[in-house]
């Protein structure tokens, strides 16, 4: 082992009192002080299983990002932050663990460096990947959220249980990817970041290093923007073979590469509430950041071997330099001299002619593939619009329909209101009135029998009077003539008696 890793093991010393990881327990229903990491401050739901670690790593008593750490696999299932900033450039690798990992009952609250750690950890590096872990491997330690989007002046992101081993070349390329993507497109698409929530994870291989840490088949990020009215998700993964470049997906296909089919935003970072042209404008550098990747992978492809012929000159024995020498030597290399120039140009000119042909295809396949792209995204999208507007018409035909229904229904009332409002005012009238009005035709039909008696008896009565009128009116005249007859008479007599 060369000083250089030394340095790195033993040059910490005072570091762990800046830095703190809170380990949570499986009682604690998050991630306690850092779930401000996640959106609506929910972490991913189906992620978590047995033997899977919460940390909420801090740093000057500040939250810094979260961890959800795997004790089986000895990597990270996943980091969160927030919107990156920017570290210092010049910042030195010091690699910190965290001994609660290891040792529960320890009471060590702050991670330490592993020199340190092997006199007071019980256990080291039974739960945890270990510096020691890496050397003499063809791994190094690769960052889930990496120290160059991190703002924070004390390394925190330098804690092994944020590390997964990457190659070299994997690691310069998706440190490479991570920033552009933040730099040029996720960041400014969601008003500078302040609303912005990474999660960036890797999926474990069955390969492992040497036989303790596993490799990672993929490594992935997911991105949600919480702008209101203009938020977004999108989601990407970078397998980990050569000549794979960093891919866009969305969410909710990240989510079915993932184990267990998790959900890693609440409701889906507000689904129905994003905006489509941000996302295209984010595609848009993403193509763009897949373009130069391409191109670093083929300048790494076309980089020569180390020249044969100084292979041969180190092989040669040491008689022959002394018979280059020789003046038949330098007689046949200054004839042949020409030639060999002539021959290299030639070299030269077809080798260029052919990349440049090879790159002439290439750029008129990437535009033509482009613009089959452009075209199939853009029917994609009227396709889309279509039947969203099909579904939005049929969606409402239930609600016409509800709202022809309550029309019917309320004047359906509105005639029982009117009923009920003239039963009210037939009820409000007297029984008096309709207990008459009904006993009437009783009453008038009792009593023709006694109005025609009464009519009968009133006639007897009157021509009873009559009778009697008259025959008291004839008495009384006989009485009267007989009354006056008789006195005539008596004075008839009484003076014919005197003449006598």
């Amino acid at each position: 082992m060369g000083p250089a890793r030394w340095l790195a093991l033993g040059s910490i010393l005072g570091l762990g009192a800046l830095l703190q990881g809170r380990r949570l327990g499986p009682e604690d229903a998050g991630f306690g002080e850092c779930d401000r990491f996640f959106y609506a401050e929910t972490p991913p739901a189906g992620l978590a299983a047995a033997g899977h670690v919460k940390i909420c790593q801090r740093s000057e008593g500040a939250e810094r990002f979260a961890t959800l750490y795997s004790t089986r696999d000895r990597t990270p299932v996943y980091s969160a932050f927030r919107a990156p900033g920017r570290a210092p450039r010049d910042a030195e690798e010091r690699w910190v663990l965290e001994p609660q990992i290891d040792d529960p009952n320890s009471n060590l609250e702050e991670v330490i460096n592993e020199a340190d750690a092997i006199t007071s950890v019980n256990n080291l590096g039974s739960k945890q990947a270990l510096n020691t872990d890496y050397l003499d491997s063809d791994y190094q330690r690769g960052q889930l959220y990496p120290f160059s989007l991190s703002n924070d002046f004390h390394t925190a992101t330098f804690t092994l249980t944020n590390a997964a081993p990457m190659t070299p070349s994997f690691q310069e390329r998706w440190y490479m990817n991570l920033n552009s993507l933040m730099d040029r497109a996720l960041t400014p698409q969601c008003g500078g970041g302040d609303d912005l929530y990474i999660i960036t994870g890797a999926v474990p291989s069955a390969h492992k290093v040497k036989d303790k840490v596993s490799i990672p088949e993929f490594v992935w990020l997911a991105a949600c923007c919480a702008i209101p009215g203009g938020g977004w998700a999108m989601g990407f993964v970078k397998h980990t073979r050569d000549g794979d470049v960093i891919e866009d997906v969305m969410v909710k296909d990240l989510e079915k590469l993932l184990p267990l089919n998790p959900q890693l935003f609440q409701n889906n970072c507000g689904e129905t509430e994003q905006d489509t042209e941000k996302m295209k404008k984010i595609l848009e550098i993403v193509n763009q950041v897949q373009d130069e990747e391409r191109m670093v992978l083929s300048k790494e492809s076309s980089r020569p071997p180390p020249s044969t012929e100084s292979k041969k000159s180190a092989l040669l024995p040491p008689g022959a330099s002394e018979e280059r020498s020789s003046f038949f030597g330098k007689l046949m290399g200054f004839i042949a001299s020409p030639f060999i120039k002539l021959f290299q140009l030639i070299c030269y000119l077809v080798v260029g002619i052919l990349k440049s042909t090879v790159y002439f295809l290439w750029c008129v396949t990437k535009q033509v593939i482009n613009g089959i792209e452009s075209c199939l995204y853009r029917l994609g999208s009227a396709t889309i619009s279509y039947f969203l507007a099909i579904g939005e018409e049929l969606a409402s035909i239930p609600w016409k329909v509800l709202k022809v229904i309550m029309k019917i229904i309320r004047a359906v009332l509105r005639i029982l209101c009117c009923l009920l409002k003239a039963v009210c005012r037939i009820l409000g009238i007297p029984v008096r009135v309709f207990v008459d009005v009904a006993t009437f035709p009783v009453y008038t039909m009792g009593a023709i029998p006694i109005v025609c008696k009464d009519i009968a008896v009133g006639l007897g009565g009157i021509i009873s009077l009559l009778f009697d009128t008259a025959f008291g009116t004839v008495g009384g005249l006989f009485h009267v003539v007989f009354s006056v007859c008789k006195q005539i008479g008596y004075r008839v007599t009484f003076d014919n008696s005197g003449e006598l």
